[in-house]
């Protein structure tokens, strides 16, 4: 971070930072960052803060939770080691295929410097793979009119008033993805939660489970059986797209939160699109929606599914807005008081 910095207010050095103006206030409650503040009790960053922050943002994107990250700037090396060494895969495997790329390009030159056109599905794996796309009718309370979503995201969020007929596009778009898996509601069904006790057959499974499960309790998560599924679904080995029924089901709102930077700091590592039905901010927050996530509207009306832009003004968004609750409404309005 340049010197030439003198003092920025916290929004601007938010956007100086690729970050929102929470994620900066997650990291000052967490002992990481010290701004100064005004007489008026604004936060402002000079250039050590700065310096600082962006250290925080690195480490974040290496993948670390913020007590990994408190302990790297403590000079915790080995911490670091390991989250370069998995950064220093994964940046060697992205160089191994776009060398092979480079030699299958100048291989195919040099077959038409001789008069060979390329063969048979040799062109197709010169790019990379498009992003999926899905396309059916709909199913009730639909009409059956066809509905396309193309450019599917590694994070895709399925949102609607009661009786939007969410849950059926959820499973319909199960069925549909190649692949595709639903995971309903009964997965808190008591015999599944009892199936947990048993240790994993999979041992690189249960290490993935168990790592991730560390992150997110270092973020300010939860355990609980509710996180211990989701997690088992997350981690999985599959080949299709995974569509969840109220992510946010029996996870409080830290648990929520915590889960969600999970999921952003994994998002491009993803093999396949992930979908949540949901109503809860702290699962969508749309202040943090980006690159790689979309949202999908189910108006309430029953016109066909939209997609919608994060942002104040665009069509559709004050539904989205108004669909939303915070975690403890929606815990609430799940467990609702006796009767007298």
């Amino acid at each position: 971070m340049k010197d030439s910095v003198v003092s920025l207010n916290a929004s601007e050095a938010a956007r100086r930072l690729g970050v929102s103006n929470k994620a900066l206030r997650l990291y000052e409650q967490h002992g990481l960052l010290s701004p100064k503040r005004t007489s008026a009790g604004y936060r402002t960053y000079d250039a050590a803060e700065m310096t600082r922050a962006s250290e925080v943002v690195a480490l974040r994107a290496l993948g670390l939770s913020l007590a990994q990250v408190a302990s790297v700037l403590k000079g915790n090396a080995q911490t670091l080691s390991a989250a370069l060494e998995t950064h220093e895969h994964a940046l060697d495997a992205e160089i191994r295929e776009r060398l092979r790329r480079l030699e299958t390009v100048r291989s195919l030159r040099a077959g038409l410097a001789s008069g060979r056109m390329p063969m048979h599905g040799e062109l197709p794996d010169l790019v990379e793979q498009a992003a999926p796309s899905v396309a059916f009718e709909l199913p009730w309370p639909w009409g059956g009119e066809w509905f396309e979503m193309r450019d599917i995201r590694p994070l895709n969020y399925i949102i609607g008033s009661l009786g939007s007929g969410k849950t059926r596009l959820a499973m319909r778009l199960a069925q549909a993805l190649p692949n595709g898996t639903f995971l309903g509601l009964d997965r808190l069904d008591p015999q599944r939660v009892a199936a947990l006790a048993s240790p994993s057959a999979d041992d690189a499974l249960q290490r993935r489970i168990d790592q991730a499960q560390t992150w997110l309790v270092d973020d300010g998560a939860e355990t609980s059986d509710a996180l211990t599924i989701l997690l088992t679904a997350l981690e999985a080995d599959c080949a299709g797209a995974l569509v969840v029924d109220m992510i946010e089901q029996d996870l409080a709102q830290p648990t929520q939160e915590a889960l969600m930077r999970y999921l952003r700091l994994h998002a491009r590592t993803r093999t396949s699109p992930l979908f949540m039905m949901t109503r809860s901010s702290s699962i969508l927050d749309l202040s943090a929606v980006g690159s790689d996530e979309a949202i999908l509207l189910c108006p309430a009306n029953h016109s066909p599914p939209v997609r919608v832009a994060p942002y104040a003004g665009a069509p559709g968004f004050e539904a989205v807005e108004t669909c939303l609750a915070s975690p403890e409404v929606r815990a609430r309005i799940a467990a609702p008081p006796a009767m007298a």
